[in-house]
């Protein structure tokens, strides 16, 4: 990207909605506009995890007026996440639906380590580059995130279900505060903490940073009352639970720094981060500047390059600690790419479907480890639930339906095989393989593939002779042919007369 462009990010948490908006200048970010509205939609979940109408509806008003803000903003410029309360929803396909026309970007539910490893890219690009050990923490509405890490480089990275949001409903739904309901509220969430002693030792770090959130939200209230400026003690939080004791009541609580978005989960959000101190044994934290936004603005930067791009990374640790034969691997991607770019200009595949193309041809053969009559099946298994650096739960998936759709019929798939791009992709895919079939270098000289919009038509065109030369190929050709007739979109085979 050239020095100049504007790139935004936009993060849909549990509490709040951000909108943060940068300039690039010579790898650097520097910010120029942030919007943050309280949404709350992580108090919208229900007992059976669907988000509420009036939930949706807020979401909605808000990332209408981002998606205002973000008119003139090219798909590669833009990123939108989304954590916690959308992981759980149910019902979340209905709001990113019309969530994403509002905004006028994808968004992406992304997995909590990919969360907390953005928090942690967002943090680390705000603090000097030196070899210190750092412990980050980000306390959400609904998850809180820890990380290890040593310069731009993660060594650990957890998400656990336990937040400001979710505290506060569960231990202070009336906003009552008791010592009680402290002590519970505390005692729940280092349960659910518990394992991270194993994960986090504190000889692992040197120093501990709070990003954003609760941590902030902290900060502020003892900047304003005059006790000490970006860190955060063990005997500021006895402080500020005496405060919130003596008041008993949260629209009792006379309190500067406490922000309006803040004052309903001040309490649950308290209580987690004395249980974080307690079991990592903290003794000082440091607020940091960057958060999970200022990690997604960088991350647009990784991503305009394969070699940059964590995902290429994440998808070589897979088929390699898979197995997969790297060699019949890379025939399979050659030809694949091959027959997607020549099915151009009628499709003409941006960056992103050539690279989830190469990736799925990388891992086709995954499920092998397992079973080689279900390898697909398995395959895809595989990738859904992998821990996938850089991807996000909606691309995993992608490429899982890709991998499960290599071979075998096409009504198996999750995913609306109506959509141009990813047809074309499977179409590649499968046709790759078909070619490849003998594990040899395939002879492509004079075959090619050509798309017809008009007639949802996929052409093979074959050299004069092929089929006889290679009639294996040829009946596995006229197999694929059938497959996709049931689909709605039509594969014919051209062989070239004298």
């Amino acid at each position: 990207m050239q020095n100049g462009t504007r790139l935004a990010a936009v993060d849909l948490g549990s509490n709040s909605f951000r909108l943060e908006i940068g300039v690039l200048d010579h790898g650097l970010i520097h910010p120029t506009d942030y919007l943050k509205e309280t949404v709350r939609q992580g108090s919208g979940l229900d007992e059976q995890r669907n988000l509420s109408e009036d939930a949706m509806q807020r979401g909605w008003e808000c990332l209408a007026r981002f998606g205002e803000r973000l008119r003139g903003f090219q798909k590669k410029q833009v990123r939108a996440v989304a954590t916690q309360t959308l992981r759980e929803a149910k019902n979340r396909d209905v709001f990113l639906a019309r969530a994403q026309t509002l905004l006028g970007f994808p968004i992406e539910v992304i997995a909590g380590p990919e969360e907390a490893r953005l928090i942690y890219q967002g943090v680390c690009r705000n603090l000097p580059q030196n070899q210190e050990r750092r412990l980050v923490i980000d306390i959400g509405g609904r998850s809180t995130e820890l990380i290890l890490g040593q310069g731009f480089e993660t060594q650990a990275l957890a998400s656990y279900r336990v937040g400001s949001v979710a505290w506060s409903m569960r231990y202070f739904p009336h906003g009552q505060f008791s010592t009680q309901a402290f002590a519970m509220a505390e005692i729940a969430a280092r349960a659910v903490l518990d394992e991270a002693l194993q994960m986090y030792p504190r000889d692992a770090w040197d120093v501990a940073y709070g990003a954003s959130g609760t941590i902030g939200a902290v900060g502020d209230v003892l900047a304003a009352a005059q006790r000490q400026t970006g860190v955060v003690s063990r005997k500021d939080l006895d402080w500020l639970q005496d405060k919130l004791l003596k008041a008993q009541h949260v629209d009792r609580l006379r309190l500067e720094g406490v922000k309006e978005d803040r004052r309903a989960v001040i309490g649950g959000g308290l209580s987690v981060l004395r249980a974080v101190f307690d079991l990592l044994k903290i003794d000082d934290m440091h607020i940091a500047q960057g958060a999970l936004r200022h990690g997604a603005l960088y991350d647009l930067l990784d991503r305009e390059h394969l070699h940059t791009d964590l995902r290429a990374r994440s998808v070589e640790r897979l088929a390699r600690n898979f197995h997969i034969d790297a060699k019949q691997a890379q025939r399979v991607r050659d030809v694949a790419l091959g027959f997607l770019q020549q099915a151009m200009p009628e499709l003409e595949p941006d960056a992103q479907e050539l690279r989830e193309l190469q990736w799925a041809a990388q891992l086709h053969e995954i499920g092998n480890v397992i079973s080689h009559s279900d390898a697909h099946k398995h395959g895809a298994y595989i990738i859904d639930n992998a821990d996938a650096t850089g991807f996000t739960m909606d691309e995993l998936h992608r490429l899982s339906q890709l991998v499960l759709g290599h071979k075998g019929k096409l009504k198996k798939l999750d995913v609306d095989t109506r959509q141009t791009s990813f047809t074309a992709q499977l179409m590649a895919l499968r046709l790759a393989i078909i070619f490849c079939h003998s594990r040899l270098d395939p002879q492509m000289v004079g075959v090619s593939l050509r798309f017809h919009a008009n007639k949802g038509l996929y052409q093979l065109q074959l050299p004069q002779g092929w089929d006889n030369t290679f009639p294996q190929s040829r009946h596995l050709l006229n197999e694929e042919g059938t497959a996709w007739l049931k689909t709605g979109w039509n594969l014919s085979l051209q062989v070239q007369s004298n």
